[in-house]
């Protein structure tokens, strides 16, 4: 096999560094992904191998180039979906959905989409007013659909946001929890507290709370309801029953969006019960403006280690279905 070589004059100090990853872990997911051998010094990279490798480490490095020429650092997750989108012939697709930033954390950290599901999740969401989203953990199904709530929020586009989720994790009830409704619903919650505050002050989310402007209930009180104006997360939707899908679904009033997330792996109901998320999908699957979007492994955007253990159950449980 002949070896080839190629030198990458970088421009800065800066990019070389966020090319390269804490302890060089870019460049040794790129050597590992695609065979070729890459060694920074300064600010040169040299890529040797076989002329397909170096050619295939060549086309990753452009579609990152976004990230690191900035000196803006990325992970293991956008190599990942640089490769996946070069497979897929898809790399013109995920540098547009890159470039286009959501919003901006509070710290200043730009939000965008990372994966090219996520952007057409992204899009689903922008131009229907039911969109489900579903995929397992980590796949940034309801970060995302609070990122867009929040921002049409505050550019007055709804007047309330509303975040719901069923109680019914661990075996528990309402009832059985220490102290009044607000500190009962608190732990079921949190992960959607925590999404707001990443663009919210703190001090901002209890004025608006006060004035019902953000609004976080458990699902059981949405019943009898008609949510106008609202912008509505339902989230972990895969614990509730085909009832209170139903009776989720018909709360959504005039000038209203509603984003339905979960993930069907890990259903906490009873054997005997039917997830609503799923009969929503098989008897709403082809009615017009209503948008399913599938997420995979391949769009975990938490912690690396996420998406391999996301793999490892997938293998375990297959040949138990």
């Amino acid at each position: 096999m002949t070896e080839t070589a190629k030198l990458l004059e970088l421009p800065s100090i800066e990019s070389a560094i966020a090319l390269c990853g804490p302890q060089e872990s870019h460049l040794k997911t790129l050597a590992r992904q695609t065979g070729a051998k890459l060694i920074l010094r300064g600010q040169e990279l040299s890529i040797s191998g076989s002329t397909r490798q170096v050619q295939r480490v060549s086309k990753i490095l452009t579609s990152l180039e976004s990230y690191w020429r900035s000196g803006r650092g990325f992970g293991e997750v956008d190599i990942m979906a640089a490769i996946n989108a070069i497979d897929s012939d898809r790399s013109r697709e995920l540098q547009d959905s890159q470039q286009d930033i959501l919003a901006k954390s509070r710290r200043g950290d730009p939000i965008r989409a990372k994966t090219l599901k996520q952007g057409q999740y992204v899009q689903a969401i922008r131009t229907h007013d039911l969109t489900f989203g579903m995929g397992p953990a980590g796949t940034g199904k309801t970060y995302l659909a609070t990122v867009l709530a929040v921002q049409a929020l505050l550019s007055n586009k709804y007047e309330r946001l509303i975040l719901t989720r069923p109680a019914v994790e661990a075996g528990e009830k309402l009832g059985f929890l220490p102290g009044d409704l607000q500190q009962k619903v608190d732990p079921y919650l949190r992960p959607l507290y925590d999404a707001l505050h990443d663009f919210i002050e703190p001090e901002k989310i209890t004025s608006l709370m006060e004035r019902q402007v953000i609004e976080v209930a458990p699902i059981a009180y949405m019943r009898g309801r008609t949510l106008n104006r609202a912008f509505v997360i339902v989230d972990e939707a895969q614990n509730t029953t085909a009832a209170q899908m139903k009776m989720l679904l018909t709360r959504l009033g005039n000038q209203s969006k509603m984003v339905v997330t979960g993930d069907l792996s890990q259903t906490d109901l009873l054997p005997h019960q039917s997830s609503g998320l799923d009969m929503a999908e098989r008897i709403l699957g082809t009615v017009e403006g209503i948008a399913f979007c599938h997420l995979t492994r391949a769009d975990v955007v938490r912690h690396s280690l996420v998406q391999r253990i996301v793999e490892a159950y997938e293998q375990f449980e297959t040949p138990l279905r």
